[in-house]
């Protein structure tokens, strides 16, 4: 037999054993068992949130990765209610990628995204500019009746150790059995801790044309390259890049055997109304070479965060098992507009 040594990468720790119901630990506790829903805390490492029995997500807050990849939260893997699997980890070609994340590029001279970082004029440099995302603490972390619930607490940090940003970052999780789909809500406030007004922006607005990301993305598995893109009006694929809408759907295709229904999956994210005081946004999106997508606020506009100001956006995510046309699309993100699982918490009360 040969002894294969272990990964520089850590591989994902094993499955924890479950918050006990009703009962605290620590900062988390768990409440109502009437949704199916279970959340188990691998303190120090992850928060895995299932249904039934059968793993949704984990959110892994304190990561491992290279400094150069920008460490911060991440949720990998994801999976639909069935099982399928709908998110990467660290591809070859973009290892700073990580399921869903949220991250920021080009904040000010700070790259929070990791990788390389556009330069007008320059392109893409190897700066020592790479800051990392540190998990402070979860002043929340519950299951209630209806949903999973998390709030926590963030420090950006400059590459050298100097504090950049705080930020509260609050998820909540349903799941809605009879639409073959659960919802992601996640919202976040990024205050600027520094003396100097950070500048948010993108390669785009770098002089970068159609890399406008920043903020939220999301990375599909290999299987869903060349899929579809979803809108309010038509189904495309890479044309859609920097779309403007409400909401952006991402229909792909599962590798194995069975009914097609049974492999294909969509992802709906939802843009909200309150972000920066605009009806729609701007969106990243691309079926090739490789799966992603995700809102991009700063797209094409620079957005400057005083000193001790904020920035707020929160934006819904849906899961659905099998292909989701226009209207299936939007029926899903009008149901997601129609639900608050934000609403009604003392932690809502911020700044």
């Amino acid at each position: 037999m040969v002894n294969i040594p272990a990964p520089a990468v850590p591989a994902p720790a094993p499955a924890p054993a479950p918050l006990p119901g009703g009962a605290p630990a620590g900062p988390a506790r768990s409440g109502g068992h009437g949704s199916g829903l279970t959340v188990n805390h691998d303190v120090g490492r992850s928060v895995r949130v299932g249904w039934h029995g059968a793993e949704l997500f984990r959110y892994v807050y304190t990561p491992e990765e290279p400094a150069e990849e920008s460490p911060r939260p991440y949720l990998h893997p994801l999976r639909t209610l069935a099982g399928n699997e709908v998110s990467l980890y660290r591809p070859h070609d973009h290892r700073w990628h990580k399921g869903l994340c949220f991250g920021i590029s080009n904040f000010g001279p700070y790259n929070f995204w990791g990788g390389g970082t556009y330069v007008r004029g320059q392109g893409y440099r190897s700066l020592d500019n790479i800051g990392r995302v540190e998990h402070h603490d979860f002043p929340v972390l519950r299951r209630d009746a209806d949903a999973v619930r998390l709030t926590e607490r963030l420090r950006w940090v400059a590459a050298h150790g100097q504090p950049v940003a705080s930020e509260r970052r609050r998820l909540a999780v349903a799941v809605w059995a009879n639409l073959s789909a659960w919802l992601l809500q996640f919202s976040t406030v990024l205050r600027n801790e520094t003396n100097e007004v950070i500048t948010i922006g993108s390669p785009t607005t770098q002089g970068r044309e159609n890399a406008g990301y920043g903020g939220m993305l999301w990375h599909g598995p290999r299987s869903f390259i060349g899929g579809r893109v979803v809108t309010e009006d038509r189904v495309g694929a890479d044309e859609l890049m920097g779309w403007r809408g409400r909401w952006l759907g991402f229909v792909g295709q599962h590798d194995g055997y069975g009914p097609p229904g049974a492999l294909a999956s969509t992802l709906v994210f939802r843009h909200h109304p309150t972000n920066l005081g605009t009806e729609t946004t701007r969106w990243f999106v691309r079926t090739g070479p490789y799966a992603c997508l995700g809102p991009a606020p700063f797209f094409d506009r620079e957005y400057p965060l005083a000193p001790g100001a904020e920035l707020r956006l929160r934006y819904d995510v849906v899961v659905a098992d099998g292909e989701r046309d226009t209207a299936g699309c939007g029926r899903l993100a009008d149901r997601a507009g129609g639900t608050d699982l934000l609403a009604g918490d003392p932690e809502e009360r911020h700044g």
